[in-house]
């Protein structure tokens, strides 16, 4: 019994990783992440990991809404831009220190989202989108007209987060926030709530019909994703080191959006590994940049015509075929992380069986 002891407790603590959202191949995954400084000493490719990290942040964000409960938040940068102006000036203008303002960026982004989606969340599909829209235009019109306070469009500059020069630190910051938001999202999914989300985002009305309050918790969803787009817009003020109120434009809910269905709708972590390829392959690709927003529909079209589950889906079919070839016995490989229906899957349509 004494040799199987130390067997059990890694056997439990694997299943505990497991439980959220951690096997054994997300945590080589995240390995590789962690020795990434140490390997690559290049400062620009760190600073392009680095954005990379932070849009994976808001695309699975994003997805916690448009996988779960079927709303497309069209104004979703506004909400990353709200939560950098708001820590921005908390500094600037109050001398509060970045580590406390960040937080109180994403608050501010969260209660923005939270009035937001009480007005909105009612009015359902494409004007709830539109409503997020507008009110995101307003936003980065506001921020370019009070240039009192904001600098307009010459540009808010801010205090860094760190007195160094180098990458690597922003990187295990961004890592740490990135791997909190997916901790915290898959705790989420996994739970009650979790399961309410998805009864709305499969089948609003047999889910109303089941006694699940579809407003409440749908604005509940809406005022956590803006919360963390806020929090990452608070991290960007700080390494960047100015804003514009381009920062809130449309074009980058876009690629959001374009990086989470990418990645896979309902999937939170397609949306990371997504953003991982997808952002420094378009900074390469910098010479089409007037083609950005083309190459990103392009991308869309096809990942939705040939694989609607997008890089997750691909991920299962080879991790089904692998499970194939060792079905005669073998230990079977880990999935990434336990599946999840994604509100509206094109292989599972609403109100249907499988």
């Amino acid at each position: 019994m004494g040799d199987m002891q130390p067997h059990d407790s890694k056997a439990t603590l694997l299943r505990r990783l497991a439980d959220v959202g951690l096997p054994p191949v997300g945590l080589a995954f995240l390995g590789v992440l962690l020795l990434v400084p140490v390997f690559v000493q290049d400062e620009f490719i760190l600073r392009l990991l680095i954005s990379a990290l932070m849009f994976g942040g808001l695309a699975m964000a994003f997805d916690f809404t448009a996988g779960f409960i079927n709303i497309v938040n069209f104004g979703y940068a506004a909400f990353w831009g709200v939560g950098a102006y708001v820590s921005a000036l908390l500094v600037v203008r109050l001398g509060w220190s970045p580590w406390l303002a960040m937080p109180a960026g994403a608050l501010a982004a969260g209660i923005l989202g939270f009035l937001l989606g009480l007005l909105t969340i009612r009015l359902g599909g494409i004007f709830a989108s539109c409503m997020t829209w507008f009110v995101a235009l307003a936003l980065m019109s506001t921020a370019g007209n009070l240039v009192e306070l904001t600098n307009g469009h010459a540009g808010l500059t801010t205090p860094l987060l760190l007195e160094t020069t180098r990458n690597w630190p922003y990187f295990y910051i961004i890592l740490g926030e990135v791997l909190a938001i997916y901790v915290v999202l898959m705790a989420i999914i996994r739970s009650r709530v979790g399961l309410a989300f998805r009864a709305i985002g499969q089948d609003l009305e047999a889910a109303a019909s089941s006694g699940v309050d579809a407003v409440r918790y749908k604005v509940m969803n809406f005022t956590i994703s803006c919360a963390i787009a806020g929090l990452i817009g608070g991290f960007y003020a700080h390494f960047i080191g100015v804003l514009v109120p381009q920062v809130l434009h449309t074009s980058h809910t876009v690629e959001v959006l374009a990086i989470a269905y990418i990645g896979g709708r309902g999937t939170i972590w397609g949306s990371l590994v997504a953003a991982l390829i997808m952002v420094p392959l378009m900074e390469y690709l910098k010479d089409l940049m007037e083609f950005r927003m083309i190459l990103y529909g392009l991308m869309m079209i096809v990942i939705m015509i040939y694989y609607p589950k997008g890089l997750s889906g691909a991920w299962e079919v080879i991790a089904a075929r692998l499970r194939k070839r060792r079905a005669a016995g073998g230990p079977q490989p880990e999935p990434l992380c336990l599946s999840s229906t994604p509100a509206g899957d094109p292989a599972h349509p609403a109100g249907k069986g499988r």
